[in-house]
């Protein structure tokens, strides 16, 4: 009897796979406000050798946090992928589901299940596709990547629905577009296990099929006894990864579960170092052309998305990124939309894109002011980016103050008035709400007393408001609270960030003219800078 079928290495298995699971659980429930604490809730993320390849390709740089992923390339070399089944969290979850829907059935159902086919052959299409569109540029692994996938669809899916379903959850769900989308894509890929075991992992998933690729060159794999095995298919009963351990065994396929080697009972199957080359097939069963050809798609997928997006000259004035983002172009050669910055983000500010950056930047974090507003003493969001598209920073960094009073205080965007929409220059009617909640110290909104005559002859004296561009950080705050509840008489565009200069909004001191404007009212000296911020004028930015 193999030594493997004596301990049960398969419960072995199961452990690990609990102990991993809750591991990714206990991560995403740190990764909250008030709780992250120094906690390394980017882990799996950063162990995903996948993340660490196409930040590679897209920067040309290593960053440090993703040489975790080194770890399981050894480990893959050395027995084969048994990440996918032993430590990756979307496949335990997976396996799971697929056990519920499956346990019924008859052996000879559940064997069909488990024979290879030709469309598994697909994720390697789809690895070829994000390599390709890397090498040039743009980290697109994050769409089907299982971890930013997983992390995505418990961020944005699954923790608002349980919130919205009563359920004590310990975590602070917030409401977030295309929820709908991101958590039906999950529950598609849970369903479909019904159907085809591990649908998402034979098919879909690149990382397994990156990983799939290092196993032609591991040192260890499944070995069948021609002399002992009797074809009676009953490997395949449980055999997770399609990967024909009853013939010639798939290397590429193999999950390295071990179930084939308890489940047959004549003792044919064992686990071996340096078994016959002739008993394996060794590459993926994919065409070189239709390799190359998905290669091709990723390299036009970078033109095509580039040409209708975001660019440095022709930015669009919604795609506001979170304090501390590299320029738009490094941004988004490093996202790789996992959402960790959204579900940390503790105002709701941020939202997954729609297509406002473009195809290539369809979920990456955006900042919705009417979801929240930025947090003036947080910078937690940069904290748990694994790749560095938001970059730490200290609060002082993010104030412009001590050491870096010399820069200012890092900017998102600037705040602009549509006067056709705000009270006290198109209505008559008293407010200074903006002014109120403005959070930076002197206040980016002041006001200039006026008196006018109402419809009636009668004086009114109004507090019209100013924003001035040299103190507003785009924070979002006076967007967020503005009480003209559809369109806001205020509103923050990308113009005046500070991460990229070809979208300053004001010249350097010297170069304009511009003087400061005193802040709370009174007379200004020279021309006043706040002319340009009326996004009733045809001059406005956006």
């Amino acid at each position: 009897m193999s030594p493997l079928k004596f301990i049960r290495i398969t419960r072995l298995r199961v452990g690990v796979q609990a102990f991993f699971l809750l591991l990714f659980l206990a991560a995403v429930w740190l990764t909250s406000f008030g709780r992250i604490k120094g906690w390394p809730t980017s882990l799996f993320l950063e162990m995903d050798p996948l993340v660490g390849a196409t930040t590679l390709l897209t920067t040309h740089t290593v960053y440090r946090a993703v040489l975790w992923s080194l770890g399981i390339v050894f480990l893959t070399l050395l027995v084969g992928r048994a990440f996918c089944n032993w430590i990756c969290p979307m496949g335990t979850l997976l396996q799971l589901s697929g056990w519920l829907s499956r346990r019924g059935l008859p052996d000879k159902q559940r064997i069909e299940g488990s024979r290879y086919r030709r469309y598994f052959g697909t994720k390697f299409f789809i690895l070829a596709f994000i390599l390709a569109a890397a090498l040039f540029g743009t980290a697109q692994n994050g769409l089907l990547d299982p971890q930013p996938t997983l992390y995505r669809s418990i961020t944005i899916g699954v923790l608002p629905l349980l919130g919205k379903l009563g359920l004590p959850i310990y975590v602070r769900p917030h409401d977030h577009q295309f929820a709908w989308l991101i958590l039906g894509f999950f529950v598609f890929i849970l369903a479909m296990n019904a159907v085809v075991p591990r649908f998402f992992c034979r098919t879909l998933c690149p990382l397994g099929g990156f990983l799939g690729f290092l196993s032609r060159f591991s040192l260890a794999r499944i070995e069948r006894d021609p002399a002992k095995c009797v074809d009676c298919d009953l490997c395949l009963k449980s055999c997770e990864g399609a990967s024909d351990p009853q013939g010639v065994l798939r290397k590429s396929e193999c999950f390295v579960c071990f179930n084939c080697i308890e489940d047959c009972p004549y003792d044919a199957l064992s686990f071996q170092w340096l078994p016959k080359v002739e008993h394996e097939v060794t590459a993926p069963d994919v065409g070189r052309r239709a390799t190359i050809f998905a290669g091709i798609l990723g390299a036009l997928f970078y033109g095509i998305s580039r040409s209708t997006g975001e660019t440095t000259s022709n930015f669009k004035p919604t795609v506001i990124r979170p304090p501390g983002s590299v320029p738009e172009h490094d941004f988004l050669a490093r996202c790789i939309k996992c959402d960790q910055c959204i579900r940390v983000c503790p105002s709701n500010v941020l939202q997954p894109a729609a297509f406002e950056a473009g195809i290539e930047g369809f979920f990456t974090p955006v900042m919705n002011m009417r979801m929240g507003a930025c947090e003036l003493n947080c910078t937690l969001c940069g904290t748990v980016c694994p790749t560095g598209a938001i970059q730490k920073m200290t609060l002082e960094q993010k104030h412009g103050e001590g050491k870096f009073a010399a820069q200012g205080p890092v900017k998102s965007g600037t705040a602009f008035y549509d006067r056709g929409r705000c009270f006290p220059w198109a209505m008559d009617r008293p407010c200074v709400v903006c002014q109120e909640v403005c959070p930076v110290s002197p206040k980016a909104i002041y006001t200039r007393d006026v008196v006018i005559q109402d419809r009636w002859g009668q004086p009114v004296t109004l507090h019209r408001p100013y924003v001035d561009p040299s103190l507003c950080i785009g924070c979002g705050t006076c967007e967020h609270e503005c009480p003209v509840a559809d369109m806001r008489a205020i509103r923050i565009t990308a113009v005046g960030e500070t991460r990229s200069k070809e979208r300053s909004l004001l010249l350097e001191s010297g170069n304009t003219g511009a003087k400061k404007v005193p802040v709370g009212g009174g007379s200004p000296v020279g021309p006043a800078p706040t002319e340009g911020g009326d996004l009733s004028r045809t001059d406005a930015p956006g």
